[in-house]
């Protein structure tokens, strides 16, 4: 008899096709805990979430009938036919419609809304699909439950999710004017020309993702970066945004974005440039200096949009003619905008998103490869050898080639010890990633005793004079037992801010090496018999530089 399995690779999971109801076959589609009920075609269908979606910060509205913008998993949790350990569940899509009703319901929060284009609405599967472990590879099923193969084409859902543009993944915030300023009329066009760059941009939760803030007498957040990662959700969205009225107070608007908008749980994602797009009709009521350099220091790209620039008679009533020059990320032409006219929008919407997706240009994102100063110290002691000792730094250049070393991004720089030590290079001395890399590589092999401690000592005193708590790392790399003691340098070096990942090699003491590390122990600690075993630990150690960074800023 022939037997079959599916691998449905989102979860990692097997799931056969093993109930049928007359001629329907029930095929659970693996969903996120993000899914959302917009994300479906099918009329009614069985999905299976995940476990633990009660962990993530999920979208629900409404009350038993749920808006398709909301979360099919957070959903069900919230109806209470899904709990902790996730399972399939009946999605029926509904017709749109008014008053969602917020409630709070095992655990989950959901929210009001006035009225959403379709809904859904949640029940448990009658005939659950028969679930496998990862241990069990396939099963036999009688002749008539064997699925026909039109059956098992991929699900919409899984198109759904490939969506966005992958060459774009920045989290953009646009603050819009809504003051008097610029009318219900030029406000009209203003909401035209954002709706037909946010379809450019391509909006998708492997591409952008776009929040929106009005900006008035008070900021307004109109909906967060997660809410929609749907074009036509995110297309309705900004058609249904409302006129304030109000006074130009852009600086409160930027403020308020800097501080709150793109934190994780306001849907900010780790690692992604973060864009604020500043539209402004004329000029500000308000000062913008504090609020755009707030933006600058948490690495937010602040790009200002200005439409209808002041006459010259008008001139006058504005109160900082620089405000333009203060508010965008560096004053260098890239991130100030000027359009003539809200008429005259739509031949400016390309060249407006390729600034906004140029990952190049956006100086003011800091990440961890191109922010941190890595110091190199060199074990080159007897027992390691000529050999070895190349092998050591063919391991290092392949740490420092994962960042980006320039005058305004990362650094690098060297020691070697033995009982002494030797300033190889310093982090200032190379501007860029090939010629760091070609001092390692030239770095000649000295032999001798091994004193760590000492030369510890010396690297923090000496290679980083650079300022910048949570930046400065330090990686050692030793094949042996240090003459004197590691842990008093170590802990001086802690306390000056120097993150160190150690690195041990055949006769290398494990107690020394974790004496050294920073902590966690474990995640800061590796060791390895053979010096050619070092290369594994490239791909580690650059996702723990980055994790450190990424918590420590």
């Amino acid at each position: 008899m022939p037997q079959l399995s599916v691998l449905l690779p989102l979860t990692g999971l097997f799931f056969l096709l093993s109930s049928v109801l007359g001629s329907e076959v029930n095929v659970p589609y693996p969903v996120t805990c993000t899914t959302r009920g917009a994300d479906l075609t099918q009329d009614t269908v069985v999905v299976l979430c995940p476990p633990q979606c009660t962990q993530w910060r999920t979208s629900v509205f409404g009350t038993g009938v749920y808006a398709a913008v909301s979360s099919i998993c957070g959903a069900a949790v919230h109806r209470g036919i899904l709990g902790p350990a996730g399972g399939p569940v009946r999605v029926h899509r509904l017709q749109g419609r008014h008053n969602y009703i917020s409630s709070y319901a095992h655990g989950i929060h959901s929210q009001a809304l006035s009225h959403w284009t379709a809904s859904f609405s949640l029940t448990k599967p009658i005939n659950l699909p028969q679930e496998l472990t990862s241990e069990t590879s396939t099963t036999a099923l009688p002749a008539a439950a064997r699925p026909v193969k039109k059956l098992l084409k991929k699900p919409s859902v899984k198109k759904a999710l490939a969506g966005g543009n992958k060459d774009c993944q920045m989290d953009i915030a646009m603050v819009i004017d809504s003051s008097s300023n610029i009318g219900q009329r030029r406000f009209n066009l203003q909401k035209n020309f954002i709706a037909k760059l946010a379809a450019m941009l391509r909006v998708g939760p492997i591409g952008p993702h776009i929040g929106l803030i009005q900006a008035s007498d008070s900021p307004r957040t109109e909906f967060l970066l997660t809410n929609y990662t749907q074009p036509k959700e995110l297309l309705f969205a900004i058609k249904e945004l409302a006129y304030l009225g109000g006074d130009s107070n852009t600086g409160k608007a930027i403020m308020h974005t800097a501080e709150t908008f793109f934190s994780q749980e306001n849907g900010g994602r780790r690692g992604h440039p973060r864009v604020m797009m500043v539209l402004i009709d004329g000029w500000p009521s308000d000062d913008l200096d504090q609020a755009a350099m707030l933006a600058r220091e948490s690495g937010i790209n602040v790009f200002l949009v200005s439409v209808a620039k002041p006459a010259p008679e008008e001139l006058s009533m504005v109160r900082d003619k620089d405000f333009m020059k203060k508010a965008v990320c560096k004053d260098n032409g890239f991130f100030s905008y000027p359009i003539p006219s809200w008429f005259s929008t739509t031949k400016h919407i390309r060249p407006l998103t390729q600034r906004l997706c140029s990952l190049d240009g956006l100086l003011c994102s800091k990440t961890c490869y191109n922010s941190v100063n890595i110091g190199f110290l060199i074990d080159g002691s007897s027992s390691v050898g000529d050999g070895n000792f190349q092998l050591v730094l063919e391991f290092l250049a392949g740490i420092a080639r994962s960042f980006e070393v320039s005058d305004v991004g990362a650094h690098i720089g060297a020691v070697q010890f033995t009982y002494e030590q030797r300033l190889e290079f310093g982090l200032s001395d190379y501007s860029n990633k090939d010629d760091a890399i070609n001092a390692l590589r030239r770095i000649s092999y000295m032999s001798g005793g091994t004193s760590t401690g000492s030369a510890i000592s010396y690297t923090t005193q000496n290679l980083f004079r650079r300022t910048g708590p949570g930046r400065n790392f330090l990686i050692v790399v030793t094949d042996g037992q240090s003459y004197d003691d590691v842990r008093g340098p170590a802990m001086a070096a802690h306390k000056q801010g120097i993150t160190i990942f150690s690195v041990g090699v055949a006769w290398a003491p494990l107690d020394d090496l974790k004496a050294m590390s920073s902590e966690p122990k474990d995640t800061h600690t590796f060791f390895t018999r053979e010096f050619s075993g070092l290369s594994e630990f490239i791909p580690p150690l650059v996702r723990g530089i980055c994790r450190d960074f990424t918590e420590n800023n």
